[in-house]
């Protein structure tokens, strides 16, 4: 199921530029917004809200109270709020236009994830500080990232967006949670045996036309999650996601070259929600379009 934003109430004055809203994220929602000077209701958010000031400036203010704090913030470009779950903006205030807001929108069974994987403290998702006004690289990479995937949908981009939300709330467990320790476990083990990378090639190979997801890889590896994640691309020297996007292009090659079947079919069996975003994608891996590409075989 597509987890949705709080955007549209939350930030009712704020044009929307690009959101995930019918992608199919079910792990993470994002919306880039561009703010004018203007007064928002509070809301109490029931996803983690990460915010990201893309393009900001240094010449005004935003404030904001919640948890008991009043927070006032010169945003920045790379300028970052955290909102974690039950904790109520109230009377937020943009002083100064806005260009480019990133809002990030993770669920709290991600969290959860990491509890049961390190053995974390109950209800993980709920001990995030509510913070503001800091600047965090891995973040804002991550962010940059997610709006690449919004700008330019890829064959994988669901598998990429999965792991950008491991990796998301990983980062806020370990240097934003409330007393949380997140130490990776060693492990003897740093490759995939031969028959786990086989049954993963199998499967990926069996499903390349329906929504792989990471977590159905790790299952068919019998692996957790995160462990089969770092092992796979030791293993193979590229993550989950870009294996997959891979396996689906040199599908879509073999099958343009064989002039059976139309573009569209080709597109949505690559799992691209249009034939636009195919065509961009495949372009952006060959050099050429997907009827450039056709023609040479004709």
């Amino acid at each position: 199921m597509e987890l949705e934003a709080h955007g549209p109430t939350k930030y009712p004055h704020a044009a929307l530029l690009l959101s995930s809203a019918g992608r199919g994220w079910s792990e993470l929602a994002a919306e880039l917004r561009s703010h004018p000077v203007s007064e928002m209701p509070g809301l109490v958010p029931q996803q983690v809200e990460i915010s990201i000031a893309i393009c900001g400036r240094n010449d005004g203010l935003v404030l904001r109270t919640g948890g008991g704090e009043r927070q006032e913030t010169r945003p920045v470009s790379g300028t970052i709020w955290l909102s974690p779950i039950g904790i109520a903006d109230n009377d937020i205030r943009v002083t100064v236009p806005l260009p480019k807001v990133l809002h990030l929108y993770l669920p709290a069974r991600r969290f959860s994830l990491l509890a049961e994987e390190y053995d974390l403290p109950p209800a993980p998702a709920h001990s995030i500080h509510y913070r503001a006004g800091f600047q965090d690289e891995l973040i804002r990479q991550i962010g940059l990232t997610v709006i690449e995937e919004l700008r330019n949908e890829t064959a994988s981009g669901r598998m990429l967006v999965e792991t950008c939300s491991l990796m998301l709330a990983a980062r806020l467990a370990h240097s934003y949670g409330d007393g949380w320790s997140l130490k990776l476990p060693r492990s003897s083990v740093r490759r995939l045996d031969d028959i786990r990378l086989r049954r993963i090639r199998d499967y990926v190979a069996a499903h390349l036309d329906e929504d792989i997801t990471v977590a159905d890889l790790a299952a068919v590896a019998n692996l957790s999650l995160f462990h089969f994640t770092r092992l796979f691309t030791a293993t193979t020297g590229m993550p989950p996601h870009r294996y997959v996007a891979q396996q689906r292009l040199e599908r879509s090659m073999a099958q343009l070259a064989s002039g059976q079947m139309a573009l569209s079919d080709i597109a949505f069996g690559s799992c691209f929600s249009s034939q636009a975003s195919f065509s961009r994608a495949f372009r952006r891996a060959t050099g050429m379009t997907p009827g450039q590409y056709r023609k040479l075989f004709r």
